[in-house]
């Protein structure tokens, strides 16, 4: 039996401030007809300036991913696009009424929970899959990162991180039809590691970071004065270093939820290759660099198969 194209029942709406911009956006997922994909609508400038969740779009991935079209641009789309593939969702309109997509919570949470709360309606066209002829490999001598992407019947994502973290050691993680993404991927949540924190607010990035949307990893010993000073940061009371070498701003949900917030990236960078992906895809220290780049490589590859 085929599957249907899908799309949310109603539109649903969110608030809150981008992560890197720190810029408070309202963003509304509507249902959308057969064979839309999933587009982005800048309503702050005009709804008639679509700009389609494409790797060709992609023109930063400078910790998130950004994509522009004539010369308008989305910034921080990978968890809602990870979110609406791990949800089945063919077809969507995103207005956004500025230029990032709200952090919320880190993760993809309140979109499964927003989807879950709407429902889902099946539509009268089978779903197109992205089907490859040939395995597909992209590395990066500069980062040690690799993505080997290898045809199959059904789709796999399976992660490894490696940061030479002691805190962190190497995590891996798995996704495939038989894992509930929004119970083992979608919720997990993005992290950071604190002696980044200063750097990160120094060059105006994560200025809509709190302690609510990151996971903090203290890989180095650090002083009390450097904790008051983090906690002024977020304008929250005192912060500590947990035994497990966490801030304890949060409470982890896996021990290998680091890994499982990488899986959530790679799948909403690889929504990027315009659809769902058959295929088996083993990511080696990926981040949104290499991830767009090989969701370009498989772009490439359809083209060159359907001539």
């Amino acid at each position: 039996m085929k599957q249907l194209q899908q799309t949310l029942r109603k539109s649903y709406s969110f608030e809150g401030k981008g992560l890197h911009t720190g810029k408070v956006a309202r963003m509304t997922i509507n249902p959308a007809p057969v064979n839309t994909g999933i587009v982005f609508r800048r309503t702050d400038i005009s709804k008639d300036i679509y700009i389609e969740a494409l790797a060709e779009y992609v023109s930063s991935t400078d910790r998130s991913t950004t994509l522009t079209k004539d010369g308008v641009s989305v910034v921080t789309v990978e968890h809602l696009l990870s979110s609406l593939t791990g949800l089945g969702i063919d077809n969507a309109v995103v207005d956004l009424d500025n230029v990032e997509v709200p952090i919320l919570d880190g993760s993809g949470k309140p979109y499964i929970e927003a989807v879950r709360s709407v429902g889902v309606e099946q539509q009268d066209s089978p779903r197109k899959y992205i089907e490859l002829d040939h395995e597909i490999t992209v590395t990066s001598e500069k980062t040690g990162s690799s993505i080997i992407i290898t045809p199959s019947d059904k789709p796999s994502y399976d992660v490894k991180i490696d940061f030479n973290s002691k805190v962190l050691g190497v995590q891996t993680a798995h996704w495939d039809p038989s894992v509930s993404y929004a119970d083992e991927v979608g919720i997990c949540r993005t992290f950071v590691f604190f002696h980044e924190i200063e750097y990160l607010f120094k060059n105006n990035l994560i200025k809509g970071g709190d302690v609510d949307n990151a996971i903090v990893i203290v890989e180095h010993p650090v002083s009390v004065d450097q904790l008051e000073h983090m906690s002024r940061l977020f304008n929250v009371p005192m912060l500590e270093r947990c035994e497990n070498g966490y801030l304890n701003n949060l409470q982890l949900h896996f021990s290998n939820e680091c890994a499982r917030h990488k899986l959530l990236d790679l799948i909403g960078d690889f929504r990027l290759a315009g659809g769902f992906l058959k295929a088996g895809v083993k990511a080696v220290r990926s981040g949104h660099t290499i991830n767009t780049n090989a969701a370009r490589e498989i772009r490439k590859a359809i083209l060159n198969q359907d001539r």
